[in-house]
C-alpha cells in the first residue's frame, strides 16, 4: 500500500466517526422535544379539567343561593297566609307559594346535576394528576438519559478531534487539500476500495491497467469516473491500523454518483 494511504485511511475513519457521534449530538433536542409532548399534553389536560372543575364549583354554589333565597321565598308566603282575610287571596297566596316550589324543585334539580358533574371533574382531575406524575417521571428518566448521552458524546467529540489533529500532522497539505476537496463533493468518502476491479464508491468496472497500479502502490491512484482516491482492499496492508476494524471502511461500498 502506498504509504500515504493509511494515514488518509485512519483520518477518513476518524471523521466518519465524528460526524455519526455531531449527527447524533444534533439529534438531541428533538429527542428531548419528543419526550416532553406527552407531558405538555397531560398538563394540558389536567389544567382544562380544573379550570371546568371550577366553573362547576361555582355554578352549584350560585344555584345553591338561589335555592336559599327561593326557600325564603316559600316561607315568607307560607306565612302570609294566616294573614289573608277572604278566600280568593288566599288562593292567589297557595297559587304563588305552589310556584315558588316549582322554581325551587328545578333549582334542587339543576344542583343535583351539576353535583354529579363536579364529581365527574373531580374524577378527571384525581386522573389527570396520577397521569401527569407518571408522564414527569418518564421526562425525567428520558431527559437524565439524553444528558448522559450529550455528556458521553461531548467527551468522545473532544477526544476523537484530538486524534484527528494529531492524525492530519503526518499529512502532507496538498494530499489534506485533496481529502478536503473530494470529501466535500462526494459528501461521503475520499478514499474508497477497489472490489473485484469495482470502485465501490460509484460501483463502476475500473480499467484493468488503473486495477494493477492500484494494486502496486507505487502512487496514488484516483477513480475514472467518481474521482475518488482509490485502495486496494485485498492488500495486507490495508486491514492495520484503526481503519481494519472500523466499519466505516464496510461502507465504502456505497454509492453517491
Amino acid at each position: 500500500m502506498n504509504a500515504d494511504l493509511e494515514p488518509l485511511i485512519e483520518l477518513q475513519t476518524l471523521d466518519l466517526r465524528i460526524n455519526e457521534l455531531s449527527d447524533q449530538q444534533r439529534k438531541i433536542p428533538a429527542h428531548l422535544e419528543a419526550a416532553e409532548v406527552p407531558l405538555r399534553e397531560a398538563k394540558t389536560k389536567l389544567d382544562q379539567a380544573k379550570k371546568s372543575l371550577d366553573v362547576s364549583l361555582k355554578e352549584r354554589r350560585d344555584r345553591e343561593r338561589d335555592l336559599e333565597v327561593q326557600e325564603a321565598q316559600v316561607e315568607k308566603f307560607r306565612a302570609r297566609l294566616a294573614e289573608l282575610k277572604t278566600n280568593k287571596e288566599y288562593q292567589a297566596a297557595l297559587f304563588e307559594i305552589e310556584m315558588a316550589n316549582k322554581r325551587k324543585r328545578d333549582i334542587e334539580d339543576g344542583i343535583l346535576t351539576l353535583m354529579e358533574t363536579v364529581e365527574k371533574w373531580q374524577a378527571q382531575v384525581k386522573d389527570g394528576e396520577r397521569l401527569l406524575q407518571e408522564t414527569e417521571g418518564a421526562f425525567q428518566a428520558k431527559k437524565q438519559e439524553l444528558d448522559v448521552t450529550q455528556t458521553s458524546l461531548t467527551t468522545e467529540l473532544a477526544q476523537l478531534g484530538e486524534h484527528q489533529k494529531a492524525k492530519m500532522v503526518g499529512i502532507s497539505k496538498g494530499l489534506l487539500d485533496r481529502y478536503r476537496k473530494l470529501k466535500a463533493g462526494k459528501k461521503d468518502l475520499a478514499l474508497v476500495p477497489v472490489r473485484n476491479g469495482i470502485c465501490s464508491g460509484c460501483r463502476l468496472q475500473l480499467p484493468p491497467q488503473l486495477v494493477a497500479e492500484v494494486k502496486r502502490g507505487d502512487a496514488l491512484q484516483s477513480c475514472s469516473y467518481c474521482q475518488r482516491i482509490l485502495f486496494y482492499e485485498g492488500d495486507p496492508g490495508a486491514q492495520t491500523g484503526p481503519a481494519a476494524e472500523s466499519p466505516s471502511l464496510a461502507a465504502t461500498g456505497k454509492s453517491s454518483d
